[in-house]
């Protein structure tokens, strides 16, 4: 009898379903219809199609080109891909939008550059037009090894470049060029004093050369480029925009912020909560708050739990894209950063950070606060791993989101701990700026496993791909997927041996779906389903088929976020929108634009 209806169950269930999706197709009320593609779902079945239907902010269905224009109606907004390669939108689960937004007008990137005789030309045309009281900046997104000349700049270069306009050229965590102009505007002289972790390099009469390094701290740069002069807020604005459409231009359509050094909360998201409240971000933007006074950690947390909600979605004049406060991190306390700077041998962490790290955590945990761990060394893991253990003998984390950033070095013991604790890992594409330093200090068959992502995969621990941009990294996120698919550095240096890359599927799904199951929404994002949220782009060439190098190279001709159109290129005319003008009239955007497609 117990056969029988459950038999009968499973008919019943089977003949609502059929229904269902021939009511669906029924329906002929699809807002945006895209046909004639290639439509990767990357959902579990790996399932293809030749078009997909958008309803609202959702995918309604996909299928063929004749069953999908059976949802078609007068109304409809039709999209011919001519054959190109549909994919859901990526999600950066690491970078650093909001900070780069309020910079990106101001700096010059060297991002792509093929050459260092073109980023010094870069240089000097850029110091011609910058105004006095300005400066020039590069600020990280570059490797010497992408430079056919396979070197770094010098300062003599430099100087020769930029003459008397103050000049900051930051190379990832490492080191900060400083041209004679610079120095001054500083007032750096023989009595300026190294910060701890830091250091100031001198000739032999006691007198800056116009080299900062970190030993291994970063502090002594990000302190330094914070001294530097910022844009106004009508500039601001206008950079930020700019900033979200080559982040979609490159087929991102949602990033988990990190915070980063120098963000300060409330203060420096004032200019994303305006435009949120205007409706015009053009990217999911979930965000961390990043505790910035050493010392005062538990005090700045214990406020923002208090005036906060996380996940609550501030009111917006339009559909809002996923702003919202998502949790702490990426650095909770200062005593636990350990900056990935390779030049440099792994920092000792002070016998401090347990007893500061312990409180922010356990009032997190106690307040369902999510949270994130920057950790590049296992040392530092297990630390933390203990912190967190102890907290969950107080209070269990259970379904809580949480997870480690980076994790280069992570051994298989903590990624037990991790998934015995449900926690999860973000890992970014650092090794593709820093594979050769990382290869002198530790040696090939470390830089193998950094992060061992096969290993973190296989015990079935959430994993999320991102950039760590823009200081560390580029923007570009397929440079994090050209990594794990080729094993390269931008330089063409094998970092990953075959053994543990990843095939070009998983590695998409990572920067799509995956950060997603980082915070546990692939339930509804980050596939092409029907009823899953519409963020998808057009890719200009075929991700799946072309040669691995030219991966690095691919962008996205049309995407939309939450079923709109937010950006779309020549390749379809009818969905562009005006251009705006790049405000002020000597940013280095202006005349160079985002990522350099050499």
């Amino acid at each position: 009898m117990r056969n029988l209806k459950n038999t009968f169950l499973t008919t019943f269930l089977a003949i609502i379903v059929a229904l269902s999706s021939n009511h669906l197709y029924a329906q002929g009320n699809a807002d945006i219809i895209i046909y004639n593609a290639k439509v990767h779902a990357m959902d579990e079945n790996n399932t293809t199609a030749e078009a997909i239907a958008l309803k609202g902010n959702k995918v309604l269905a996909i299928g063929t080109n004749t069953e999908i224009n059976k949802l078609r109606s007068k109304k409809s907004k039709s999209i011919d891909a001519k054959g190109k390669t549909v994919v859901p939108g990526l999600f950066d689960s690491h970078a650093h939008v909001i900070r780069a937004g309020r910079f990106y007008n101001s700096e010059l990137r060297w991002d792509g550059v093929n050459s260092l005789e073109k980023a010094l030309q870069m240089l000097k045309e850029q110091a011609q037009r910058t105004p006095k009281g300005q400066w020039v900046r590069v600020v990280g997104g570059w490797s010497p090894y992408q430079f056919k000349e396979e070197r770094f700049p010098t300062l003599e270069e430099i100087n020769a470049a930029t003459g008397d306009v103050p000049t900051f050229v930051l190379y990832l965590y490492g080191k900060v060029y400083l041209n004679k102009a610079a120095i001054a505007a500083l007032k750096l002289n023989s009595e300026s004093e190294n910060p701890p972790g830091g250091l100031i390099e001198r000739d032999k009469h006691g007198n800056p050369t116009g080299m900062l390094f970190a030993e291994p701290n970063a502090f002594i740069l990000y302190s330094t480029l914070a001294k530097l002069p910022e844009l106004s807020d009508a500039e601001k604005i206008n950079s930020s925009l700019l900033y979200m459409t080559e982040l979609n231009r490159l087929g991102i359509t949602s990033v988990m912020d990190a915070g980063g050094g120098f963000q300060n909360y409330p203060d420096d998201y004032g200019i994303t909560d305006q435009l949120n409240e205007e409706g015009k971000i053009t990217i999911r933007l979930p965000h961390y708050l990043f505790a910035q006074k050493k010392g005062q950690e538990l005090n700045d947390y214990t406020k923002w739990v208090g005036m906060v909600d996380v996940g609550i979605h501030p009111k917006a004049t339009a559909t809002p894209k996923d702003y919202y406060v998502a949790g702490a991190g990426e650095n909770i306390v200062a005593d636990a950063g350990d900056f990935e700077n390779f030049l440099f041998p792994r920092p000792e962490l002070p016998d401090s950070m347990e007893t500061q790290l312990l409180p922010v955590i356990r009032l997190l945990v106690n307040n369902k606060w999510p949270f994130r761990l920057h950790a590049t060394y296992d040392q530092t893991i297990g630390r933390m791993l203990d912190v967190i253990e102890a907290v969950n003998e107080e209070n269990p984390l259970g379904d809580l989101v949480w997870f480690i950033d980076h994790a280069e070095t992570v051994s298989d013991a903590n990624l037990k701990r991790i998934k015995a604790l449900g926690g999860g890992i973000a890992i970014q594409n650092r090794m593709s700026f820093q594979g050769e330093n990382f290869i002198r200090r530790y040696g090939k068959k470390a830089a193998n496993e950094a992060p061992p992502i096969h290993k973190i995969l296989e015990m079935g621990i959430p994993v999320g791909l991102g950039t760590d941009a823009t200081r560390v990294s580029s923007f570009n996120p397929w440079l994090a997927i050209h990594w794990l698919v080729s094993g390269k550095t931008v330089g063409n240096t094998e970092v990953l041996q075959k053994e543990n890359r990843l095939d070009r599927n998983l590695a998409l799904k990572l920067m799509t779906k995956g950060g997603y199951d980082l915070i546990k929404q692939s339930h509804e994002k980050g596939m092409l389903k029907p009823g899953y949220f519409a963020d998808l782009i057009i890719l200009n060439e075929d991700y799946f088929n072309i040669p691995e190098d030219n991966i690095k190279n691919l962008k996205s001709n049309l995407t939309i976020v939450d079923g709109k159109v937010v950006y779309a290129d020549d390749q379809f005319q009818n969905f562009k929108k005006p251009e705006l003008e790049v405000i002020p009239s000597w940013s280095p955007v202006k005349y160079y634009g985002g990522y350099q497609h050499n």
